[in-house]
């Protein structure tokens, strides 16, 4: 497992730099858009075009794993191993010029998460968790902020496509707002997850957003010291297809826990 993993770790940061680099080579030229599915969400030329750069090093490397990716979905077969792959995170932030899209693999044994790496592609910084090593951002060691004080919170926001608007995630949202700092919502996930990491976030408030970008940022947040806990407390282990999440320093812990809760009306 230890071979593995060590493989697995050089060919996701090659692979997710690559195809990171191929979407900032395109990010000023005319883009080619098309409407993915019934939720207002785009898919272009780039997303495939990365995509095939990182399923061929994957499927190269390791013939024997199952992958789900973002736009071509399962292959390979049932396997102790499995790849989670979105190889543009913020499409809809590339479409429209906005520089806030990234690259995202993990790497899964038997349900839990053990490689995240994030490549935020414009910025050209390098994300790689493992579990139990810690967190990098270009090699460098980072960690979750501690609270100077106890100050209004600037909060990211993450919320699933099929959620939609109203009801009650309107309503925690709007909450929120009213009492933080200010929430931050990117469309795209796995940035959030590498500001919370490095400190620059106090806490994600994620509601019902399960997709191939999640585990990279789950696992890139706890290695990097943050609390991940469900909306009832408990520690967010594995994966869930429904997941509601809040993440934070572990100093923050109880203060984001009480306002979510708030918001939910408990």
């Amino acid at each position: 497992m230890d071979e593995t993993l060590r493989i697995a770790r050089e060919v996701a940061c090659e692979a997710a730099a690559a195809a990171g680099k191929l979407a900032k080579e395109h990010f000023d030229r005319d883009k080619e858009v098309m409407a993915k599915g019934n939720q207002g969400d785009l898919v272009t030329a780039i997303d495939h075009l990365a995509e095939k750069e990182i399923l061929n090093r994957l499927q190269e490397r390791f013939p024997d794993h199952r992958i789900r990716s973002e736009e071509s979905g399962w292959s390979g077969a049932e396997s102790d191993w499995l790849w989670l792959v979105d190889p543009l995170d913020g499409t809809n932030n590339y479409a429209i010029g906005l520089p806030a899209y990234g690259v995202s693999l993990t790497l899964i044994y038997r349900g839990e998460p053990q490689l995240g790496v994030i490549y935020d592609s414009h910025l050209e910084k390098l994300y790689v968790a493992e579990q139990g090593k810690g967190a990098l951002c270009n090699g460098l060691p980072i960690r979750v902020k501690t609270s100077e004080a106890a100050g209004r919170m600037t909060l990211g926001w993450i919320q699933g496509h099929g959620v939609g608007k109203g009801g009650q995630a309107t309503s925690l949202k709007h909450y929120l707002d009213a009492g933080s700092k200010r929430v931050l919502s990117l469309w795209a996930p796995t940035l959030l997850w590498s500001m919370l990491a490095r400190g620059d976030l106090d806490g994600i408030v994620l509601y019902n957003s399960e997709g191939e970008d999640l585990y990279s940022g789950l696992l890139l947040a706890k290695e990097a010291g943050a609390a991940v806990v469900d909306f009832d407390g408990r520690p967010f282990e594995g994966m869930n297809p429904e997941p509601y999440i809040v993440a934070c320093p572990p100093d923050r812990l109880e203060s984001l826990l009480s306002m979510v809760r708030a918001g939910l009306g408990g």
